[in-house]
């Protein structure tokens, strides 16, 4: 992982230099991420979340082995070099097994480690942050960073069990937004203070030197913390980098690390600019990049409406809602109000839970069979423009085919564009 090491020195140096991280398992938004990579001449990092991909499936029903498998054909099929790609695993610890006693969410969480390390994942996040049961509410600093050292030192005999050395680089912290957004409405929200942050930094590596894994803390590259970002079914919290004066101050005072800024989905391209400036090198993005697909997929499927018989068409806004509402899990603890609110949300929340349905057997195939309709004609421009002006646009210059994936995949690649311009160097 020294390409994200050099990354972290040159932005701690002053340089405008950062990395986005893709939070994602929907091939089209991968292909989408290593497509822009291949324009940037650059590595890309993706990263599967704990829930996404563990030992037991997850809701993608992947293994780390079977994620990774899954990205490197992608990248093979691209023509995208696999060493170029980086994987990393979010929110590593006992978040998926809260409802159980520690020491038996904890042992999960140990195998849940080593089988990131095994699979190859070189980015943890060691994030032990959330309460057992039975545990002290809320959770001692001290409790946190003792289990996010015993997960590190999982992750240590893991990978020099398996590749006789490990390169592992580590993230520690524990302020992060809530998953996916905010469940209610927001209107500000409070930015880390340097102090909090310094205790989260000295109490793990406390906790690392009594693990014995003093070494380790030169890889430990990124604190999470809250910059004052945030979005919620319909609003974005913008950063303001005046609010966060002292807090990027703090780079100054301690080595090797940079922030990592959790939910920074659906900013404006400025604050993604001044973010990597007040060392927040590291960005994530996640539900900002299934929101343009599922943009992208219900402007098609409008286009669908229009050109193909009602007797053939896959009626794929319609299966999404059903599938919705035939199984509620994933949205209605996060969708409250009327009926017609939570209609609304299901479609169009910035936060964006939808995304845990494409991979359902029946809106897959609603998609599928949308695309083979549209591959079976040729698009009108006329409707490309009326439904996805922005690809129109790009289509008429000559730099994008009018097919329906290659739109959607545009799409998608308006977001990875702009988080690419922050990372880049680009100071314009």
């Amino acid at each position: 992982m020294q390409a994200i090491r050099d990354i972290v020195a040159a932005n701690r140096r002053g340089e405008m230099r950062g990395i986005y991280s893709v939070c994602s398992a929907h091939p089209l938004v991968i292909e989408a991420a290593i497509e822009q990579a291949q324009k940037d001449g650059t590595a890309v990092l993706i990263e599967a979340t704990a829930n996404q991909v563990n030992q037991f499936g997850g809701y993608t029903g992947m293994k780390p082995a079977d994620f990774v498998s899954f990205v490197a054909r992608i990248a093979e099929r691209l023509n995208f070099p696999f060493e170029r790609v980086m994987l990393g695993g979010d929110h590593l610890g006992p978040v998926c097994w809260q409802a159980e006693g520690a020491e038996a969410a904890m042992a999960k969480s140990e195998d849940l480690i080593a089988a990131y390390v095994k699979a190859g994942f070189k980015k943890i996040h060691l994030d032990c942050s959330m309460p057992c049961a039975g545990d002290a509410v809320p959770l001692s600093d001290e409790v946190i960073a003792k289990r996010a050292a015993k997960l590190c030192a999982v992750a240590e005999r893991t990978a020099k069990a398996e590749f006789g050395d490990s390169d592992i680089v580590y993230i520690i912290g524990t302020e992060v937004p809530p998953p996916g957004g905010a469940d209610e409405e927001i209107t500000t929200i409070e930015v880390t203070p340097p102090d909090r942050a310094l205790v989260t930094l000295e109490t793990h590596l406390k906790a690392f030197e009594e693990a014995h894994l003093p070494s380790v803390w030169t890889r430990v590259i990124g604190l999470v913390v809250q910059p004052g970002v945030e979005f919620d079914h319909t609003a974005v919290i913008d950063y303001v980098p005046e609010a966060a004066t002292e807090l990027k101050g703090l780079i100054a005072k301690v080595d090797n690390v940079v922030f990592e800024a959790h939910s920074t989905d659906y900013q404006a391209p400025q604050n993604y600019k001044a973010l990597v400036r007040d060392h927040f090198a590291i960005l994530k993005v996640g539900p900002q990049l299934t929101f343009a697909l599922r943009e992208a997929l219900f402007a098609l499927s409008y286009i669908e409406d229009a050109i193909i018989s009602a007797d053939a068409r896959s009626n794929l806004r319609d299966v999404c809602e059903e599938a919705m509402l035939r199984n509620p899990k994933n949205w209605q603890r996060f969708y409250e109000g009327t009926p017609e609110r939570q209609a609304l949300y299901r479609r169009y929340s910035y936060s964006d839970r939808i995304r845990y349905y494409w991979p359902q057997r029946d809106v897959a195939a609603a998609v599928d069979k949308m695309f083979a309709n549209l591959d079976a004609v040729s698009i009108p421009l006329p409707l490309i423009s009326q439904f996805m002006p922005a690809e129109y646009a790009s289509v008429r210059r000559g730099e994008l085919r009018a097919e329906a994936k290659e739109l959607a995949k545009a799409k998608i690649r308006q977001v990875t564009e702009t988080y690419a311009e922050a990372c880049n160097g680009n100071n314009g």
